[in-house]
Formats: C-alpha cells, sequence, structure tokens
C-alpha cells in the first residue's frame, strides 16, 4: 500500500486526473429498505423502498468486493472525517470534494482506485466497488487473469513531494496554470538564476508529470 495514503483529509493519488466540480453528476445507485407501516385497524404492512446510497452502505459493498478480490491492508481515504474504526462518519455533511481513494495489496502489489466522477462521497465509493466487481469477471470467465486486469491500477511508489505541492498549484489546475507555475519557479530555481541543478530539475520533473496526468 502507498505509504503516503491516509485516511482524512482525502489523499488522491497522483496519477488520477481529477474531475472538474462542474462537470461532477449525480448517481443511480440506490439501496432498498424494508419498513413497516401502520395502516390502521390493528393492520400493519412492510413497504419497500428505494432511497439513496448512504456512506456507510457504501462502504459495505467496497468491502465485501475487497473480499472476494482477496485483497488485504485496504485503506480508504476521503474528505469525511473519521471514527474510531477508521471508516468515514455515515451521518457527516457533504464534503466540498467529494473524491473517494481505495489503497490495498493485491498479490503483494500496491493497488489503488480513485473516483470523484460523483458529486457524493457514497456514489463514488459505489462507484469503485461495482467497478471492481467488473474487474474480477475476467478472472470468472476465464478470459484472463484478476492480476492482469489490475495491472493499470499500481499505486505510485512513495515520492518526496507531490507535483501539486512542488509547483504549488491546486488540485484542479489546468495546463496552463501548471506551466505558468513552472515558470515562475524556474525563475529562482535556475542554476543562473541562483538556484541549484537539484531543484530545476525537480521542478522539471513535476511539471512534465503534471502534463502527463492533464493532458
Amino acid at each position: 500500500m502507498n505509504e503516503k495514503a491516509q485516511r482524512y483529509p482525502l489523499a488522491w493519488p497522483m496519477n488520477w486526473k481529477r474531475t472538474t466540480p462542474g462537470d461532477r453528476r449525480r448517481a443511480g445507485f440506490r439501496r432498498a429498505v424494508t419498513e413497516t407501516r401502520d395502516l390502521g385497524g390493528g393492520r400493519m404492512a412492510e413497504v419497500k423502498q428505494s432511497k439513496e446510497l448512504t456512506i456507510a452502505a457504501a462502504i459495505d459493498r467496497l468491502a465485501g468486493e475487497i473480499q472476494r478480490l482477496g485483497a488485504i491492508n485496504e485503506l480508504l481515504s476521503t474528505n469525511v472525517p473519521v471514527g474510531l474504526k477508521g471508516l468515514p462518519y455515515s451521518g457527516s455533511a457533504e464534503p466540498r470534494d467529494p473524491g473517494v481513494a481505495i489503497y490495498f495489496d493485491l498479490k503483494d502489489k500496491p493497488v489503488c482506485m480513485a473516483c470523484d466522477k460523483w458529486d457524493r462521497v457514497a456514489d463514488n465509493i459505489a462507484a469503485i466497488a461495482q467497478h471492481i466487481d467488473a474487474l474480477r469477471r475476467i478472472d470468472r470467465y476465464g478470459v484472463g487473469r484478476v492480476e492482469q486486469a489490475f495491472a493499470g491500477y499500481a499505486a505510485l511508489p512513495p515520492s518526496a513531494e507531490d507535483w501539486r505541492i512542488i509547483l504549488g498549484v491546486g488540485d484542479y489546475a489546468t495546463l496552463d496554470q501548471v506551466d505558468a507555475a513552472f515558470l515562475e519557479k524556474a525563475r529562482s530555481a535556475h542554476p543562473d538564476a541562483g538556484g541549484t541543478h537539484d531543484e530545476m530539475a525537480k521542478l522539471t520533473a513535476a511539471r512534465d508529470f503534471a502534463r502527463k496526468v492533464l493532458s
């Protein structure tokens, strides 16, 4: 598991592109709830309803998929404060950034998945759970191995700093903002301006990585 991962606040993986807030949508994930209603005259009836998915219900779905996958050391990271068990409070207010990332180990290899397509934390958790279920079918149908399905989700090895920190840009930085930040910092990081070759190399590597992520 990536050593930089934390449960709260959100530890978004470096190699995942963010969804801009204006492009997020409401998902259709629901949960079935059975309620007992008094019909009067001593009569009771059970009524099934479909309600919005809660964080707790979404976590149950994800935990089930992780267990069936055979993964270990899972860590769920969100912007929702965590309780004593290290899981997000289900009744918390929706954070401004509803992104979710899950880190775990599969066959001794660190894996990471993230989702911020939807405007609710519970829905992003459920989306990851459903995605894992879809990937597990590769193994069930005998077309390939589950390790192959998850090869593209390998967590990056820990690094000293995130490219956003090096460049001094936010989570929703654009390519233009990345280039502008690079030029600004290069004025002092360049050896000809009093900086060092190491500083310039670090800055350039951060810019190049950011371009890959954002392009």
